[in-house]
């Protein structure tokens, strides 16, 4: 995860003292005072949830405030002008129930310190908010009627991912940022691609309209300018009436840093942020001192609570979870271990596995190996219990092989070792890719742009980025792709500049490549069914000639055992010679360099071809074919 160029330079412009002064939040026109008449002093409420919970003829507020003397709610219900005091339940929370407060008032809460100083907070548990500034909005979770009844996630080996930024998906340059609404309108286009999860990068409310969404301000309330909660939930449904499910981002290393509701909650800011946050050495990240205090159980709960809202309230089909190296250390460095996130990863999945084993849990952590996909044993002890990982060895050498200027820069050992390294011993435990957010962005580009700077166009990065996507989709693991990258979206992404759908006609032909890839892994004509599979047999390696064929299969035998053939060279090959892994007859199902998917392609004839009896490779029979330069090549039986 990396912010913007825009973010950063509101960084180094000082907005990040906005969020964090007792008095950040102002209280709104037409309010009390310190003052303020007390109209009604409430006792603690037994109904339960925090933040605002809708019941019957009013509203039970319940908010989290250790340090606080005493708490107060205001808002439409009692026209701004009175506090309504909450009552205290001696356990750092303060609640009470409220006649008339009702769904779509806007409130906050006004907390006095135990030096009799008041502050007027949003709640940092609003489900929705009018902007990172402005009030909360009291909001039933219950009012939305959800269409997609009968939903199922597909197997982690049938994923494949579409990773979409929500403001620059389908938008139109100037004014405000695209939203639910128009992202829906798209959906059929990740439907026919075949693409069967989107992965929204973050969409919780954040400082400004702009922004890829790492400075969440509001873990529970979806971003204001993409439009209402219940166009959140609608994101979800539309999606699962296509056979769609959603991952969400989360983004759990550190909040803000302004705008942040729960910064100084209590008015006792101890020193730094108060009792959500680090106050030592801990509280620093890259991106503001504002890393969530993992020691503490109800900040821990807090951050679960956000999950489950994702997955359980707007119905999300798994997590993806920002930054984890940046959780488990202060700065990226084992030697600054912070063991408490452990304790974090571990309850959280445990709890999913638990009530929602088809949901997926992936980690950004690229740095903790094996132990971050180990399962957890319990709480304490085990790995960090995630289903999956980003898989930072694979696209950074695939990227490499297709980028370098000279064929003799491409490795085609390091292209052996991405295709077939793993985490924990399952395949699935990786997600692999040539194009994300981070990978196309913070200095880098697309892959077509990164192999001809200015003329991502071109036969030369076409060839190379299909080329790329034909690894991602043949080899271990769970594939993504960015939006746009299937219809060979240039230069890089920026949260103000829009995805351009124009592409989508002028390189339509590169976008039926990455359907046909789509469709073939995920076995869609039950003739490549190794392509899901967790086996394979990288058994040709020529680093001369810069091709690689691998072995891919589930079970085995005919419509089973797959053979890709990868040529990262510019040689055009009439007659390439592989080990085959059975004699007989094999279909070429794909081959890249097939004209119909862009006029300049060479058409190489890439035919059936047979398999006769004769060691290669280390298998038992061996095969010659056509293979056109910059060229993947996809056999079965």
């Amino acid at each position: 995860m990396r912010h913007s160029n825009r973010w950063s330079a509101l960084l180094l412009a000082g907005v990040i003292a906005a969020g964090c002064g007792e008095s950040a939040l102002e209280a709104p026109r037409g309010s009390a005072e310190e003052t303020a008449d007390i109209s009604q002093q409430l006792s603690s409420s037994t109904r339960p949830g925090m933040g605002a919970t809708v019941y019957a003829g009013g509203t039970t507020f319940r908010v989290w405030a250790p340090m606080a003397s005493r708490v107060f709610v205001s808002g439409d219900f009692n026209g701004w002008g009175t506090w309504i005091e909450l009552g205290n339940e001696f356990n750092g929370n303060f609640s009470g129930d409220v006649a008339g407060a009702v769904k779509g008032q806007k409130y906050k809460f006004i907390t006095r310190n135990q030096w009799g100083g008041d502050a007027w907070r949003a709640d940092p548990r609003s489900a929705w908010q009018e902007n990172s500034t402005g009030s909360s909005i009291i909001y039933d979770h219950g009012e939305y009627w959800w269409n997609a009844q009968q939903y199922s996630n597909p197997g982690f080996n049938e994923m494949i991912i579409y990773e979409m930024h929500v403001g620059t998906f389908h938008d139109s340059p100037g004014f405000g940022p695209g939203n639910w609404n128009s992202a829906i309108a798209r959906l059929d286009h990740i439907r026919d691609l075949g693409a069967n999860m989107i992965k929204v990068m973050p969409a919780y409310e954040f400082a400004g309209d702009f922004s890829w969404g790492y400075n969440a301000a509001f873990p529970f309330a979806p971003e204001s300018a993409y439009g209402h909660p219940n166009d959140m939930k609608r994101f979800v449904d539309e999606a699962h009436m296509r056979g769609i499910g959603v991952i969400f981002d989360v983004v759990h290393n550190h909040y803000g840093p302004s705008d942040l509701p729960m910064w100084c909650f209590s008015g006792d800011c101890l020193g730094s942020g108060g009792e959500y946050f680090y106050n030592d050495w801990r509280k620093s990240t890259p991106w503001g001192d504002t890393r969530p205090d993992y020691g503490r159980p109800e900040v821990r709960a807090y951050i679960r609570d956000s999950m489950m809202n994702l997955t359980h309230s707007f119905r999300g089909d798994g997590l993806r979870w920002d930054a984890t190296k940046y959780m488990r250390t202060q700065n990226g460095s084992d030697t600054t271990a912070i063991p408490d996130a452990w304790r974090v990863f571990r309850s959280i999945n445990r709890e999913i596995n638990a009530t929602q084993p088809w949901k997926i849990s992936i980690a950004e952590d690229f740095g903790g190996g094996d132990s971050i996909t180990n399962d957890a044993t319990s709480d304490t002890s085990g790995g960090a219990g995630f289903d999956s990982q980003w898989g930072g060895d694979f696209v950074h050498a695939i990227r490499a092989a297709v980028i370098a200027s000279n064929d003799s820069g491409r490795d085609m050992n390091a292209v052996r070792n991405a295709i077939t390294q793993r985490y924990s011993g399952r395949h699935t435990a990786r997600v692999i890719y040539s194009e994300s957010h981070d990978e196309v962005a913070n200095g880098k580009a697309r892959v077509p742009e990164e192999i001809w700077p200015g003329n991502a166009g071109s036969w030369a990065a076409k060839k190379r980025s299909t080329l790329a996507a034909g690894v991602v989709f043949t080899s271990p693991g769970i594939p993504m792709i960015f939006q746009g990258q299937e219809f060979l979206e240039d230069g890089y992404f920026q949260d103000t500049d829009p995805v351009d759908w124009g592409k989508n006609s002028t390189y339509s032909g590169i976008r039926t490549l990455y359907r046909d890839l789509i469709r073939l892994r995920r076995n869609w004509f039950n003739n490549t069914r190794g392509l899901r599979g967790g086996n394979v047999n990288v058994h040709h390696v020529n680093n001369s000639g810069k091709v690689i064929a691998y072995h891919r299969w589930e079970n085995g035998g005919p419509g089973d055992d797959v053979v890709i053939v990868a040529n990262f060279s510019g040689t055009y090959f009439p007659s390439y010679n592989i080990g085959f892994p059975r004699g007989g007859m094999w279909y070429a199902r794909f081959n890249s360099d097939w004209n119909g998917y862009s006029g300049d392609f060479g058409n190489t004839a890439s035919i059936d071809t047979v398999a006769y009896s004769g060691a290669k490779d280390g298998l038992s029979h061996n095969a010659s074919f056509a293979i056109g330069p910059y060229s993947l090549v996809i056999f079965s039986q």
